[in-house]
């Protein structure tokens, strides 16, 4: 899009811009204007002005795709498809998503986790991970591109946020029962607690969080966003994205328990730097 004094010169254009007052979407439009693609400034803007969610912004040129055909309809661009974004919020920053996998890829994630499941742990303090009564299922770890499925995804998602894909955590799957649940919590950090530097060393702080569901539950084990009264209900092939600056207090959210049947999911955490 732009490179050298070039590049650092449209970085201070979209600050300065965005201090006198310019939304994003203002932004968007006025590079458009100028010759911008779409893609690359959404890219450009999200990482200048922190916002990781403005990949999936649909304001401006996303609701126009299917204009001459359809009734305008909000759609995101994942690369190797198309993805209908049915619902968001702006705080805390959501997006619903349908159809960011096939049945094939749910059905590939699901038989290559389920041989290593194991209990489900979460980040501790020191960095490493512990198992947490507040989280009662069963889960494993990919690690970053371990299988071409693996890596596919991990693309898609990293053409869908603006994200690098070297940014993400190792792509998590979980596995839950009836009445297993996952009680409210944050996925950021919190920089007040002992340890923030030691989970923060590789990769920095989390920005974002993708949660893919890899079935559909025959009665509950939605994603509750309990500080909004907002539920994503689980559905095969579709995720709900969230993003949280600064530590939004809004952004805390709930694995529902499964009332009947089970659910599956496929968890991505997102950082400011490469995690590795």
């Amino acid at each position: 899009m732009a490179s050298g004094n070039n590049a650092d010169k449209l970085h201070d254009w979209i600050r300065s811009t965005a201090r006198a007052g310019h939304d994003i979407p203002a932004i968007l439009k006025m590079l458009a204007d100028a010759g911008y693609p779409d893609r690359d400034s959404r890219r450009i803007v999200a990482k200048v002005l922190d916002r990781p969610a403005v990949a999936l912004d649909t304001t401006v040129e996303a609701t126009r795709v299917h204009a001459a055909r359809h009734p305008p309809a909000p759609i995101a661009d994942a690369g190797d498809r198309r993805v209908r974004v049915s619902a968001s919020l702006d705080k805390p920053v959501v997006r619903v998503l349908d159809g960011l996998l096939d049945a094939d890829e749910c059905a590939g994630l699901i038989d290559a986790a389920r041989p290593r499941l194991d209990r489900a742990t979460t980040v501790a303090t020191d960095g490493s991970y512990q198992v947490d009564q507040r989280r009662t299922s069963h889960g494993m770890f990919f690690k970053p591109a371990e299988t071409p499925l693996v890596a596919r995804i991990e693309q898609r998602l990293a053409a869908l946020t603006g994200i690098p894909a070297e940014n993400g955590e190792g792509l998590q799957i979980l596995h839950y029962l009836p009445s297993q649940q996952y009680e409210p919590h944050y996925d950021w950090f919190d920089p007040a607690q002992p340890g923030y530097s030691a989970i923060t060393r590789h990769g920095g702080q989390r920005i974002a969080s993708i949660v893919m569901y890899l079935n559909t539950p025959l009665a509950g084990g939605g994603t509750a966003f309990p500080e909004v009264g907002f539920t994503v209900t689980a559905l095969a092939g579709s995720a709900v994205y969230f993003a949280y600056h600064g530590g939004d207090k809004s952004s805390l959210h709930a694995g529902l328990p499964v009332i009947d049947g089970e659910k599956w999911i496929a968890t991505k955490w997102l950082r400011e730097r490469p995690f590795r």
